[in-house]
C-alpha cells in the first residue's frame, strides 16, 4: 500500500476497517476459545468510553498528567489487595504479561548485579510449562533459561527444581496456572526452596490474578499462590484477560518496595529532558488504564464471582463431553478455565480444521518434552451461552474424524525433508512453498503445516515459523 496523496472520509474509513474484519474469527458469537475476553455488551461499552476519555493523555510525565498516575496507583492497590501483599507490597501497571515478566527479570537481574556482582552467568530456574516470555526476557536481558522437567498433570517437581539450583541461579518461575494446560505449580513447596537457597521467586499467575481468588471464594480447591505465600517476591498478573479490561493491560507485583527500584530506568546525561521509566516503554497511554481502572470498580468482586462462576460451570461441560467422546481426554487436572485436550489414537489438527470450518475457533499446540500436541480452550463469560453447541459440535466432528482415520497410516513428514530442515537456515523456506505456500499469505489449511511442526525439533520450528512471519508481515507494494 502506498502512502495516501488525499484523505478520506472518516464513514468510508470505517466501512473499509469493518470490512477488512470479515475472515477474523466471529468472537462475538463466542465461539473464539483464545485472545478474546468479553463481560458483555454494558461492560464493553463502558471500556470504549473509558479509554476514549483518556486516548490521549500520557502517563510518562506524572507532573503533566497526575489523574493517570493516580489511577495507576488505584489499580495497583486494588491488584495488591487482590494477591494478599503486605503494607510493603508495590507494582506497575504494563502493556501485557509480557512486559510484566520482562520487568521482573530485568529488576532480578539488577538486583542481583548490584547485591551479588560475582554471579555473572545468571540463571533462571523455569518449568517446561513456563510461558516463553520468560525466554524472551533471558534472550533480551543475557540470562540463561534453566528447563526443568514437570510431572504428568504438568506441574513443577519440587525437588527437581531444588537439585537444578546453582550458585549461579537469581530466580525461579513457577506458574498460577501454566496457560497451556491450567495447571498450578506448588507454589508453597517452591516458595520454601527460594527461601533456602536465598532466590528471588516469581509466580507466573497472568491468566490466574484476575480467576483464581474469586473461584476459591466460590468454594473450588485451589493451592496458595499469591504474594501470602513465604518465599513469593514478585507476581505478574493480566486484568485484560479474566479481568476482562481493555488490552494492554497487565502489571508486575512486588512484595517489597525497595525490590522495584531496581526495575526503574532513569536517564538524565543528554541534552533534552530527564527520563524515568517505571516499565519497558516511555510513551504510555492513559487510555489501557483508565478503562482498567473502569472495569475493575464496575464489575467489583460480586460481578467477578459471576463470571468466574459461569466460567467454571463451562468449562465443566467442556470437560465431562471430552471425557465421553472414545479416543479423547483433556490433559492435566482440567480443574480450571484453561484446558488443553487431546486425541489418544488419531490426529487431533484435521480436528482443530474441522471445528474452524464450523466457526469454532480452537488453539492448535504442539508437543514438547512430555505433553503431547493437543487443543488449547480458553474458556470465558463470553463463550458460556455458545457452549452447548461447542460440545455437540465437537462430539460429532471428533467422532468422525476418528473414524476417517481409523485404518489410515497417521501423516508422517518425509525423512529426507526433515533431514533438510533439521540445521537449515531461512532460506529453506523457499523450498517448502508447495507446502506452505511463498509466505505472503495465510493457508486455508493447517493440518499438514501443524503435522510437519509438530514432528520437528523445537528449533527448527522456530526458525521456521520466525523466517514465515517475517515474510508474512512485509507491506504489499503494489
Amino acid at each position: 500500500m502506498k502512502f495516501p496523496q488525499q484523505g478520506q472520509s472518516p464513514d468510508a474509513l470505517l466501512s473499509q476497517l469493518d470490512a477488512r474484519k470479515g475472515n477474523d474469527v466471529p468472537w462475538e458469537e463466542g465461539r473464539v476459545f483464545a485472545y478474546i475476553y468479553d463481560a458483555g455488551p454494558e461492560a464493553k461499552q463502558l471500556l470504549k468510553d473509558a479509554f476514549s476519555l483518556y486516548m490521549t493523555e500520557n502517563g510518562l510525565d506524572p507532573t503533566s498528567f497526575p489523574s493517570c498516575m493516580q489511577l495507576e496507583k488505584d489499580v495497583i492497590g486494588m491488584a495488591v489487595d487482590l494477591m494478599n501483599g503486605g503494607e510493603q507490597a508495590t507494582g506497575t501497571f504494563t502493556s501485557g504479561g509480557t512486559e510484566s515478566i520482562l520487568l521482573s527479570l530485568k529488576t532480578a537481574r539488577d538486583f542481583y548485579r548490584d547485591r551479588r556482582p560475582d554471579i555473572t552467568e545468571p540463571e533462571i530456574l523455569l518449568p517446561t510449562t513456563a510461558h516463553p516470555a520468560f525466554h524472551k526476557a533471558c534472550h533480551y536481558f543475557d540470562l540463561k533459561a534453566v528447563l526443568v522437567d514437570v510431572d504428568d498433570k504438568f506441574r513443577a517437581i519440587p525437588e527437581k527444581m531444588a537439585e537444578a539450583v546453582t550458585d549461579n541461579t537469581i530466580l525461579m518461575v513457577g506458574s498460577a496456572p501454566s496457560y497451556a494446560h491450567g495447571s498450578i505449580d506448588p507454589i508453597r513447596e517452591l516458595g520454601e526452596i527460594a527461601l533456602k537457597h536465598g532466590l528471588l521467586f516469581h509466580v507466573d499467575c497472568c491468566v490466574g490474578g484476575m480467576y483464581l481468588p474469586f473461584a476459591r471464594e466460590l468454594g473450588y480447591s485451589i493451592p496458595d499462590f499469591d504474594l501470602s505465600v513465604p518465599g513469593v517476591t514478585q507476581l505478574s498478573m493480566d486484568f485484560h484477560k479474566w479481568g476482562y479490561a481493555a488490552k494492554g493491560a497487565s502489571c508486575v507485583l512486588y512484595n517489597d518496595r525497595e525490590l522495584r527500584r531496581y526495575q526503574i530506568f532513569s536517564y538524565a546525561n543528554w541534552t533534552g529532558y530527564a527520563v524515568i521509566n517505571p516499565g519497558v516503554t516511555s510513551t504510555k497511554s492513559g487510555g489501557p488504564i483508565a478503562a482498567c481502572w473502569a472495569i475493575l470498580n464496575y464489575l467489583g468482586r460480586e460481578g467477578y464471582l459471576k463470571l468466574v462462576d459461569a466460567a467454571q460451570q463451562a468449562s465443566r461441560k467442556i470437560v465431562d463431553a471430552v471425557e465421553a467422546i472414545e479416543g479423547m481426554e483433556v490433559m492435566g487436572e482440567g480443574n480450571l478455565n484453561m484446558l488443553a485436550i487431546r486425541a489418544l489414537d488419531f490426529d487431533i489438527f484435521p480436528l482443530a480444521d474441522e471445528m474452524k470450518r464450523r466457526g469454532w475457533y480452537i488453539q492448535p499446540q504442539f508437543g514438547f518434552a512430555n505433553s503431547a500436541e493437543n487443543m488449547h480452550l480458553s474458556v470465558g463469560y463470553h463463550n458460556v451461552h455458545a457452549v452447548d453447541e461447542f460440545v455437540r459440535d465437537l462430539t460429532e466432528v471428533a467422532t468422525r474424524v476418528r473414524q476417517q482415520q481409523m485404518g489410515k497410516a497417521r501423516f508422517e513428514i518425509p525423512e529426507e525433508l526433515k533431514q533438510l530442515i533439521i540445521g537449515a537456515g531461512p532460506e529453506v523456506l523457499d523450498q517448502l512453498t508447495e507446502l506452505l505456500g511463498d509466505g505472503t499469505s495465510l493457508p486455508d489449511s493447517m493440518v499438514e503445516i501443524n503435522n510437519m511442526l509438530n514432528q520437528l525439533p523445537a528449533d527448527s520450528r522456530e526458525m521456521l515459523l520466525g523466517e514465515y512471519i517475517n515474510r508474512l508481515y512485509n507491506p504489499d507494494q503494489h
